[in-house]
């Protein structure tokens, strides 16, 4: 209950400490002798920790340590009022304001929207005043508590008992309309706990929002409450954004292409009225972000909404633990291939014990050594970190501890890749069902570092070692012996299925299936898995290298701004990314995406049969010198990018040469502008 977060047991009138770390203890042990708070040094350590990430003072005298700990009974406020001052951090100077909040690792959503309530309060002038007068700790407590007679001076010490005030709604994230001409703003606020700043920093820009002439602001608050997620009409209406946050937006994606301030959450606290002026001069300039793109945020940011399908659900799921996995493929893959350029294959022979006993600075073999070792030790994080991240898509951070052991599992069996991806979806499982329990209050501060992570990594060991793990390994085994086998007329059609997947969707579902088949082929390297890297990447790279000599070639088919598009798709195209094709499919699908298919499917199948191998997942033509016959694999690329040029030509030649097409006026570079006199030839 509200009433009992705050009592006046747990104010401090005269704090008499000098330093934060004084003024924390001091209401900390109030919070013990309540109950609340059952490890006074542990919980202090995880105050310290929240401390180390941000300074918790703000402008205008307030301190505000806070902290979720699993030291923490139940959600508590307690309040101390330093006349000397303690310095927490805060441009302005020392704090006579502290409010410690502790929230436990668990805590529900009522509790902690009370506490965001509370935040919002401390950007109120007549509320912070209130608290600077109030004459005795039981007045101060009910304040805090929102009591409507103490804040009208009226309930003094017995207004304790009073029932609280109901928290002030907040602003309706889902929907917003303005007057003509009303700059609108959406806003974004986060920060590490989610408790406090973020809800401030929200105050503090809708408070100067509504004393600015002309301007209109919604904000959607990312806190430990959860969020509600701003209404993309909401949204696709705004003339500009704001980001004051300290951890990642989620779903960042759904405000691209907007002018667009980034600030860290104290910045939204301190300086609203510059972050306002900022971002309208910024869309007085025309500055904007890059267009939105499937690829623009992680999978996890997008793993929770609630319209998806289950199969759209799964695929997010999947691709979170990919993501992830990625970085480590690239760094162990690449630092193994450069220890084989060095030393030759053969330093895989190279013992660990051998190079810490033996290491020779001025060697070229012990260089060599230590990157194939120090790959190898990235390579071994593959599994777990896929697992552990696919249950994190599904469960957030409950879901990482039972995902990274299902990884390890199927690593120790090994069930590969396919053992992570099933253990990864398990363990997402087990966690989500354990959080559907209903539980003791007195339980709710351990759940999350305790019974979540003991029950579910318990589950999770079962299944894996007693039910599906070894069904996995032995279709893991056979998987991994038939890609190291491919030869001959296997090798290409699997090449041509693969290309042709690469380049159907530029970066869709498809595209992303056939490259996550690929990279979790390098958890578990041979000849053969190499050889799907290299066609994957080769085939990825074809559409917008196709589309970027076509309007080489043929500008007078594409239309000025495809030429410009042209132009950026050389970069895509040769840094492998898929998506550089994406503005021509988008105008034109069917006689894009039918040459790139063809492209991508030959250069595919040509990968394959000249043996091209590749150890890195990403790269493009950067990467080349790690590549497996490489004139030959640049060579599978140029007949695929050639031949996929000439369909597009072909297929808008043709459409040009057709009767019915008359040239544009409005545009005398337009497709058949200069062609209404002579037909077009492929």
């Amino acid at each position: 209950m509200t009433a009992e977060m705050i009592t006046a047991d747990l104010v401090d009138l005269d704090l008499s400490a000098q330093t934060k770390d004084e003024a924390a203890r001091s209401l900390a042990e109030r919070m013990v002798a309540r109950g609340r708070v059952t490890d006074l040094d542990g919980f202090l350590a995880d105050v310290a920790a929240r401390e180390a990430q941000m300074p918790t003072g703000l402008d205008g005298g307030i301190g505000i340590p806070h902290c979720r700990s699993a030291h923490v009974t139940e959600p508590t406020l307690a309040f101390g009022r330093a006349p000397r001052g303690i310095d927490f951090g805060a441009p302005d100077g020392p704090a006579d304001l502290i409010f410690l909040i502790a929230a436990p690792a668990g805590a529900d959503d009522a509790h902690l929207t009370i506490l965001s309530s509370l935040a919002r309060q401390l950007m109120d002038e007549e509320f912070k005043a209130a608290l600077r007068s109030a004459t005795d700790a039981g007045q101060a407590a009910a304040l805090i508590r929102g009591e409507q007679a103490a804040l009208e001076g009226s309930g003094g010490a017995g207004a304790e008992g009073a029932p609280a005030a109901e928290p002030e709604p907040e602003p309706d994230a889902t929907s917003a309309s303005a007057a003509p001409g009303t700059f609108k703003i959406v806003a974004v606020t986060s920060c590490p706990t989610g408790i406090a700043h973020t809800y401030m920093a929200a105050e503090s820009l809708e408070n100067t929002a509504r004393e600015t002439d002309g301007v209109e602001l919604v904000v959607e608050t990312q806190g430990s409450a959860g969020f509600t997620r701003l209404a993309p009409e909401v949204i696709a209406a705004a003339d500009g954004v704001i980001f004051a946050h300290d951890v990642p937006v989620r779903e960042k994606a759904r405000f691209a292409g907007k002018p667009t301030v980034d600030v860290g959450v104290k910045a939204g606290v301190n300086r609203p009225a510059e972050l306002i002026k900022e971002v309208r001069e910024r869309a007085s300039r025309g500055e904007t972000t890059a267009p939105g793109t499937p690829s623009s945020s992680t999978p996890v940011d997008n793993s929770g909404e609630s319209t998806d399908g289950y199969g759209a659900k799964l695929r997010k799921w999947l691709m979170s633990g990919v993501s992830y996995m990625v970085p480590f493929v690239a760094a162990g893959g690449l630092l193994i291939a450069l220890s084989f350029a060095l030393g030759g294959y053969k330093i895989a022979n190279t013992e660990v014990q051998s190079l810490i006993d033996s290491f020779n600075w001025g060697s070229t073999h012990s260089w060599a050594a230590l990157m194939f070792w120090t790959g190898q030790a990235a390579f071994a994080f593959l599994v777990p970190v896929l697992a552990g991240y696919i249950a994190y898509g599904m469960a957030d951070r409950p879901g990482l501890v039972p995902g990274f052991v299902a990884g390890s599992i199927a690593v120790t069996i090994n069930a590969g890749f396919l053992g992570g991806l099933a253990g990864g979806l398990i363990a997402g499982a087990v966690v989500l069902a354990i959080q559907r329990i209903k539980v003791p209050d007195v339980l709710r501060g351990v759940m999350p570092v305790v019974v979540i992570p003991l029950f579910s990594s318990a589950a999770v060991g079962f299944l894996m070692f007693a039910v599906v793990g070894h069904p996995i390994a032995w279709v893991q085994t056979r998987l991994t012996d038939w890609l190291g086998s491919l030869s001959g007329s296997n090798a290409i059609l699997l090449g041509i299925v693969l290309g042709v997947m690469m380049a159907s969707d530029l970066g869709g579902p498809l595209n992303k299936v056939a490259y996550a088949f690929a990279v979790g082929g390098l958890a578990t390297p041979n000849d053969g898995s190499l050889k799907v890297m290299a066609a994957v990447m080769a085939a990825g790279m074809v559409p917008p290298l196709a589309m970027a000599l076509a309007t080489t070639v043929r500008p007078k088919l594409f239309t000025k701004t495809e030429r410009e598009n042209g132009k950026a798709a050389w970069v895509l195209g040769a840094s492998f990314i898929s998506e550089g094709a994406i503005p021509f499919a988008a105008a034109d699908p069917i006689r894009v995406i039918v040459p790139s298919i063809v492209g991508g499917g030959v250069t595919g199948a040509l990968s394959m049969a000249f043996d091209a191998t590749l150890r890195a997942p990403h790269g493009g033509i950067f990467v080349v010198p790690l590549i497996g016959n490489a004139f030959l694999y640049l060579l599978a690329i140029a007949v695929g990018v050639c031949v996929s040029a000439a369909l597009v030509v072909l297929l808008k030649g043709m459409r040009k040469a057709a009767p019915s097409t008359a040239p544009d006026a409005a545009d005398e570079h337009a497709p058949g502008a200069a062609e209404a006199k002579v037909p077009a030839a492929a």
